[in-house]
């Protein structure tokens, strides 16, 4: 595979005032790391441009002192095997995990160690709270977390069921309490944080959430995970042991459920607010619906908000726009208050290496497309911001396309972990590679990975989990290009230099037709079959 990219390298591009170096005297040590995930967000920050409104202060503060990583992609856009594939390392496409499978109970991954089990094996401190995997193991943390056993939520629990609180309207309201709801935590009234009392409640077992009003109520599932790690940085300056450690921190905003606090809704005034841009029929020359004619969510959806607001586009887009950024600006407070507490213990946080990034994006609106798990710009783009320790880095950019598949061997890498990342022979094999070249000269020519990063959207056809690999939906991002490649054969191309909304599909024109060929020789080479 290596041979079949020589010369295919896309440049990455350095940007702003970086200082490619790092400290010297401290290269050799094991530093500790801090993994933070979020869930469903995309490009939405101000230091990805997203969206022009967007308050996300911590975040991009975060990026300031580190590396931004522009053209970074899921491997699989939706939650539990976006998740398995970043904690194993191994792709999708090699362990046949293409739809909602426990990594404990998956024939493959199972087989296979988690970041964090080879941090143990290497004498690390390992400790997690929130949403890191898709149903955390908590044994492989030596330490994990807090009392918050549920992350989803709050939602609303009416004596009988979960449901949407009463300002969503019908028909959306009735997709469910958890994707079919959003708003203002006021707008769910005052709850009393009772057992089996109506009101605001947290997770699938309707744990209480007591709610008297914005400054007296119960801390919401992501504000007690940054808090635990506030505490647990007070704990780890004081050790007098130099064990390293290794943290993750899992904020499960801005995913559905959309509550947050009523300020995060004030700074998005309804009457102010832009849309992501869109053009009507965009769709129509796109495969999704055909491919996905019973998985379609994201296209019903988007109707079923429609119809909510009489069909007013503009009205519905403009409720809901304004429920997911008041969610990035609550998660961003939560990741400001994660950086704080660590900058309070100078020596912590000089020798501390942090990653930011997300399990995938979020469409919001285009192509007729509200949700995850679409091949497309929005749902498949994420961030990723990598700080080293002891890094006098400063605002760097890298174009390059890289995956989430890429984060477990740069951690392996900057931890010095040795030993096997299998259990057994039955294990996945490692995919991605390390970042470390970008980390340590972004304008770098040297890095070893592919030409572009590659996503499957997960065929569940035929008895609803199709495992073979070459009838997978395949979506591969390069520089320039988006190309897809649908399980039927059908296919979409985008050129971002000229459309970076993806909405003119070139895969018919005559003239692109050698570009679609190199790029599903790309891709076959990363699965090891030809498409």
């Amino acid at each position: 595979m290596k041979q079949l990219f020589i010369g295919l390298f896309t440049l990455a591009v350095f940007t702003g005032n970086a200082l490619a170096e790092t400290d010297k005297s401290d290269q050799t040590s094991q530093p500790n790391v801090i993994l933070i995930v979020v869930d469903d967000l995309n490009d939405y920050q101000g230091v990805f441009g997203g969206h022009p409104q967007v308050k996300t202060p911590n975040i991009d503060k975060l990026a300031k002192s580190g590396i931004r990583f522009t053209n970074m992609q899921t491997n699989t856009p939706v939650c539990q095997p976006s998740r398995n594939s970043l904690f194993t390392g191994v792709y999708p496409h090699d362990s046949k995990d293409f739809a909602w499978t426990a990594k404990y109970k998956h024939p493959v991954l199972k087989h296979n160690k988690t970041i964090m089990e080879m941090f143990n094996d290497n004498g690390y401190y390992t400790l997690g709270t929130g949403k890191l995997m898709h149903g955390n193991k908590t044994p492989e943390w030596q330490e994990w977390g807090n009392n918050v056993k549920h992350n989803y939520g709050p939602t609303i629990f009416d004596g009988e069921k979960l449901t949407a609180t009463k300002n969503v309207p019908a028909p959306f309201r009735d997709i469910g309490a958890i994707d079919g709801s959003f708003g203002r935590l006021s707008e769910g009234g005052v709850s009393p944080g009772i057992k089996g009392e109506p009101g605001w409640v947290n997770g699938w077992t309707k744990v209480p959430f007591r709610y008297a009003s914005e400054t007296d109520r119960d801390l919401l599932p992501d504000e007690a995970h940054a808090q635990w790690a506030k505490t647990k940085f007070s704990e780890l300056a004081k050790k007098p042991t130099n064990q390293p450690f290794f943290m993750g921190v899992g904020f499960v905003r801005p995913h559905t459920p959309l509550y947050a606090p009523d300020r995060f809704f004030d700074m998005y005034p309804l009457e102010t607010i832009e849309l992501a841009p869109w053009i009507k029929n965009d769709k129509d020359d796109t495969y999704f619906a055909e491919n996905f004619p019973d998985n379609g969510k994201g296209l019903k959806y988007y109707r079923t908000l429609l119809a909510s607001y009489d069909g007013n586009r503009e009205k519905a887009m403009k409720i809901y726009l304004q429920a997911y950024l008041a969610c990035i600006t609550f998660m961003d407070e939560q990741v400001g208050v994660v950086m704080d507490a660590l900058a309070d213990h100078p020596q912590l946080n000089k020798n501390t290496m942090i990653v930011f990034t997300s399990d995938h994006g979020w469409q919001m609106g285009e192509k007729d497309y509200i949700f995850k798990n679409s091949p497309w710009e929005e749902s498949a783009r994420i961030p990723l911001i990598i700080r080293p320790a002891n890094s006098l880095i400063s605002q760097a950019t890298v174009e390059q396309p890289v995956s989430l598949i890429d984060i477990f061997p740069t951690l392996v890498d900057y931890g010095q972990l040795k030993g096997d990342h299998r259990n057994n022979n039955k294990g996945g094999k490692l995919g991605g590679f390390s970042l470390r070249p970008f980390i340590e000269d972004p304008a770098t020519q040297n890095w070893q990975g592919p030409n572009g990063a590659l996503t499957v959207v997960g065929n569940y056809a035929n008895s609803g989990k199709e495992k073979s690999v070459a009838k997978q939906n395949y979506s591969y991002r390069t520089k320039q290009y988006r190309y897809i490649r649908y399980s039927n054969g059908q296919e979409e191309l985008y050129d971002h230099d000229s459309d970076p909304h993806e909405w003119k599909n070139l895969a018919a024109n005559k003239q692109y037709q050698h570009t679609i060929k190199t790029l599903k020789n790309e891709v076959s080479a990363i699965i090891g079959q030809q498409l």
